[in-house]
């Protein structure tokens, strides 16, 4: 389970580090990219930017998206994960303190795979974390790396 790349998009420096933590602490032991704001995130799944050595076919296994970032929002992030065919079956997962419904409502227009509200208390957020990590890191499937499943 810790060969697999978790992409963390996060401008909360706190946020960034408790999530962290809770991933070591729960022996999910994947190494993490943090991308801090929108464009950076996509810099990185393109290889573009300060990311133009990396290879875009070798996908994370895991985006954990933040909603309210700079440059662009993870609503629009997510947009344009969905409107590349080498990104679209990438795993998404919502991860943010938004409590808004319209959030709630255009994460899955959008088809994100899921979306989680940070719990506030610290417990409650490793455990949420750790469950996090069961499923999409050791019982979901995801689709193939390099692989893309065409249409008939």
């Amino acid at each position: 389970m810790n060969d697999r790349i978790i992409l963390l998009v996060e401008d909360n420096p706190d946020d960034e580090a408790l999530t962290i933590r809770a991933l070591k602490k729960n022996n999910i032991l994947n190494e993490v990219v943090v991308a801090r704001d929108g464009a950076e995130a996509l810099d990185y799944l393109f290889g573009r930017g300060a990311y133009s050595g990396r290879d875009p076919g070798e996908l994370p296994e895991l985006v954990l998206l933040d909603i309210n970032l700079p440059k662009l929002n993870g609503l629009q992030v997510l947009e344009q994960i969905r409107a590349n065919p080498l990104t679209e079956l990438l795993p998404v997962v919502m991860l943010t303190t938004s409590n808004q419904e319209q959030d709630l409502l255009q994460s899955y227009r959008l088809k994100a795979n899921s979306f989680i509200r940070k719990p506030v208390d610290f417990a409650q957020f490793m455990e949420a974390i750790r469950q996090l990590g069961i499923y999409w890191l050791v019982l979901n499937q995801g689709p193939p790396q390099n692989n893309r499943v065409e249409d008939e």
